[in-house]
Order: structure tokens, then sequence, then C-alpha cells
């Protein structure tokens, strides 16, 4: 499945590693994921493949106190006025706003709980060419201490609106749409450190989550949800990521 992106829905996700080789092995074993690497002049940056689309970005980890980490970008065909909306609702801008070759044009903000999230203005590249099927990003989703300011801030700095839905007895659950489409969610947590997390369809949970953990993966959390069964693991290197075997019947 390819699709396009309308500005204030994630476009790309990427992967930031102290092992570069050690995490292509991971992932794609796990996933079947392939890696393209883009050459010196791109820094070590290179691109995961499933069947020959590219799903999701790599490169050496930049930031000594995040480590490993996933990365979430959302769309935009302006990301300097990204960057502006950011600083005057209460974001940081982390890395300005910059032009990557004639990929296109990004930056890098926290919000103001401290989450990290980038944006992405593409030029030659768009953003994933395979989502929502098998070895491919699913869905993003915040987690933070304080979802109502974060319901707030994203529809101040991005194209999008909040809704909330309930997943569960006492459990409320935020939405962010784009075009009456959801792309995101928002979860209240108690005492985690504020942050986008990433999760890529499976075709059987407990399947990839056991073979990521005897490559070397731990497991945060397995359950069985509305939206399908899911896990949350550590790859290797410290990565969190989320898999998730889909409910077909699902409709937030």
């Amino acid at each position: 499945m390819t699709t396009t992106f309308p500005p204030g829905a994630p476009n790309w996700l990427d992967l930031g590693t102290t092992d570069v080789d050690g995490a292509r092995d991971f992932y794609g074993e796990i996933f079947g994921w392939t890696l393209v690497d883009l050459g010196p002049e791109a820094g070590g940056y290179g691109f995961f493949l499933k069947d020959g689309k590219q799903v999701a970005g790599i490169g050496p980890a930049t930031d000594a106190d995040r480590g490993t980490s996933w990365s979430t970008y959302f769309a935009t065909d302006d990301v300097d006025a990204v960057a502006a909306r950011v600083e005057t609702h209460g974001g940081k801008v982390i890395v300005p706003p910059e032009d990557v070759m004639d990929q296109g044009r990004m930056a890098v903000f926290t919000d103001p709980a401290g989450a990290f999230f980038s944006s992405w203005q593409p030029a030659a590249h768009h953003g994933a060419e395979l989502v929502a099927a098998v070895g491919a990003m699913a869905w993003v989703e915040l987690s933070t201490t304080d979802a109502a300011a974060a319901a707030a801030f994203y529809p101040a700095v991005l194209p999008a609106s909040a809704r909330d839905i309930e997943m569960g007895p006492g459990m409320t659950y935020t939405l962010l749409n784009v075009d009456d489409h959801a792309v995101a969610g928002i979860m209240q947590v108690e005492s985690e450190a504020p942050r986008w997390g990433v999760y890529f369809d499976v075709a059987d949970c407990d399947a990839v989550a056991d073979r990521a953990i005897s490559l070397g993966a731990t497991e945060m959390l397995r359950e069985d949800s509305p939206a399908g069964r899911m896990a949350t693991l550590v790859d290797p290197q410290g990565g969190i990521f989320s898999i998730i075997k889909s409910n077909p019947d699902f409709a937030p």
C-alpha cells in the first residue's frame, strides 16, 4: 500500500542507533527489511526497505542523551512555519529547519512536556512508500504525563484536530485527526518520560515478539487492545518500538 501524506499526518520514521549494523540485522530478521546505505555524503544514513519499498530510515545516533531512539516525522508544506508555531506555543526547536540535500527540509522539536518529534517538508523524498501493511508503519502514539496539554499543543502547531474516544472503563484516548481521519494518538501515562512511540504491523504479534526477544530484545508489555494484539519492545541497542496485529474491525 502506497500513500500520500496530507500536512499534519506522520509521513516518515527513522531510527538513530548506536549500532547501525546490529540494528540492520535485528530489524531485518523480525520484519524482513533490507538496508540501502546512501553513502558517505549522507553521513551514514540509509533506508530500510520492505518488499522494495521505503518504510523507515536509519542512521547513527547523534544525541548521547537520547541514545538509540525512533523518531516520528509529521508532513508539512512549510517546516519554517511549523518551527515558529512550536516556539510560540511552548515547545522548543532542537534542530532548526534545514535542507537535506535534494530530499526535503526538516526540523526537530520537543513539545512542552519534552517529547521529541520532527517535521518533514518533502522534495524528492515524500515519505514512507509503504504503510498500513505487514512490516510497515501502522500507527504513532504520544505517551505523555499531560494529555490535555498535548491535545492543545499539537493542533496548534500541526493542521490537526483533537478528538477524545473511550477505550474502556475510565480510559480516555485522544486522537489527532487530519481531514477527518485519525492519524495519531495521545495517551495519558503517570510516570514515563514523554515520548512518541511507533507501531509496526505484523501478521502474528506473539511470534514476532518472541523472535525479537530471542534476538536480544526485551519486552515492556504484551496485551490485547481494541485496536489489536500488541507488544512494546526494546531493541538490543535500547530503542523502544511497538508491534501490532491490527484488528480490521476497529475504526477509531
